[in-house]
């Protein structure tokens, strides 16, 4: 709802065009559909590897014979800084405080341990 159709001549014009042009536009107006059972899942399965700076996590797919397998997937920040189209890097500053960020994770459904040490290398 940031297209400029939606809010042009609104009282949220300067904010959409403010969010239209950032870095984290693609982030909010992506329409991929999350399904609440996927994003549990990955919470429950995922851990960060120090060793490798990695990301690891299980999905569920089905195999050519309709059964369910479990895959596991392994991925970096930089990678999800590419597909999200954030135009940084992991070496530009984090400007949002550690706090802030331990509460995104909660309210995203994260139920692992925070203050770990997972919580203290990556904030």
């Amino acid at each position: 709802m940031l297209e400029k159709q939606y809010t042009d001549k609104t009282i949220f014009e300067d904010v959409a065009k403010f969010f239209r042009e950032s870095r984290i536009a693609k982030a909010l107006t992506d329409k991929t559909t999350v399904y609440e059972s996927h994003v549990r899942r990955f919470w429950n399965s995922a851990r960060y590897e120090e060793k490798d700076k990695m990301i690891y996590s299980a999905v569920r797919k089905r195999d050519e014979n309709g059964q369910n397998e479990d895959l596991e997937i392994k991925f970096n920040v930089g990678d999800i800084r590419r597909v999200l189209e954030l135009g940084d890097s992991d070496d530009d500053p984090t400007i949002i405080s550690e706090r802030l960020c331990k509460g995104l994770w909660c309210r995203m459904g994260f139920t692992g341990h925070i203050n770990g040490k997972m919580g203290k290398t990556m904030f």
